[in-house]
């Protein structure tokens, strides 16, 4: 059999039919979804199609399929739920959030409607009123920079479909941070931040003490049930035994059990290690959003 791509990775796969079928080999094209004896395979149509590897006659990686300014946005639509802040405002095709000034995610205004509008003035105002530094979250495509315009805090926003096969081994969850979950993770977060979802569901995950994550289920405005993957830390003395692995595998779980059918993590570009975690299960570059302060 050729040699298999990761999970996650777009295909165009030939296999045989059975004995005596006319034509004698088929062709399909999607997202690899499983591994093993058994292959399948998710079309663009939603259909998954199981194939044995033994019937495998050639498999070849395709670069990802374009993504539309609408997948960016219903993408980033369903982050900003996820992670919404304490208090939150609409304008024009703004969504204006405040989370006590902790994690820039949770402060910034992000565009999420088409054609959002001029409102630099007013979101600035909406800011300075609670005390805080006035801050866009600019998403590729969603909204025009100025071209002297400095930007800073790079992310690259990562996605992958969903499978059912992920274990929950070792892993404990909770709805709420408890006081071990709190002490692991290296930024003093409030509850209230890491807990607050819009119309979604949040989860915490720990391993034996020593790794930390969350997850939270969120729906965008197309349907998708997106899986958000933030706040995950490893303890140093407990790293590359695993563990990240374990703990994200548990909150996928988790999140398919919810109806979730994709998935996105928020890495900062500089961060090679998260990166080449994260494309080791079958993540791939989605698009960028960056940071663009109004001071």
């Amino acid at each position: 059999m050729p040699e298999l791509p990761q999970v996650g990775t777009r295909v165009s796969l030939r296999y045989r039919l059975p004995a005596g079928s006319v034509p004698p080999l088929s062709d399909v094209v999607g997202h690899l979804v499983d591994v093993g004896t058994t292959l399948r395979v998710k079309d663009k149509g939603g259909n998954v199609v199981a194939i044995s590897a033994a019937d495998v006659v050639s498999i070849r990686p395709l670069s990802a399929a374009p993504v539309r300014n609408r997948d960016i946005r219903n993408l980033e639509h369903a982050a900003a739920l996820g992670w919404p802040g304490i208090e939150r405002e609409w304008l024009g095709g703004w969504l204006l959030r405040f989370g006590h000034g902790d994690t820039r995610r949770a402060n910034s205004a992000v565009p999420l409607l088409p054609s959002p509008g001029e409102h630099v003035g007013e979101i600035a105002d909406w800011y300075i009123a609670r005390g805080l530094p006035p801050l866009l979250a600019v998403p590729d495509r969603l909204f025009r920079v100025p071209p002297d315009q400095p930007t800073d805090g790079e992310n690259i926003v990562m996605a992958r479909r969903l499978t059912a096969d992920a274990s929950r081994s070792e892993v404990t969850l909770t709805p709420r941070p408890d006081d071990e979950w709190l002490r692991l993770h290296p930024r003093r977060v409030p509850v209230d931040v890491l807990t607050a979802v819009v119309d979604g569901e949040v989860v915490f995950g720990s391993v034996a003490g020593v790794a930390v994550g969350r997850a939270a289920v969120t729906v965008a405005p197309d349907g998708t049930r997106w899986a958000g993957l933030s706040s995950v830390h490893v303890a140093e003395d407990a790293r590359r035994r695993g563990l990240a692995r374990t703990l994200c595998d548990a909150l996928l779980a988790w999140a398919n059990e919810r109806g979730a059918t994709r998935a996105y993590v928020q890495v900062l570009a500089d961060n090679t290690a998260a990166r080449t975690l994260y494309e080791s299960m079958g993540f791939t570059e989605h698009h960028r959003s960056r940071y663009m302060s109004l001071g």
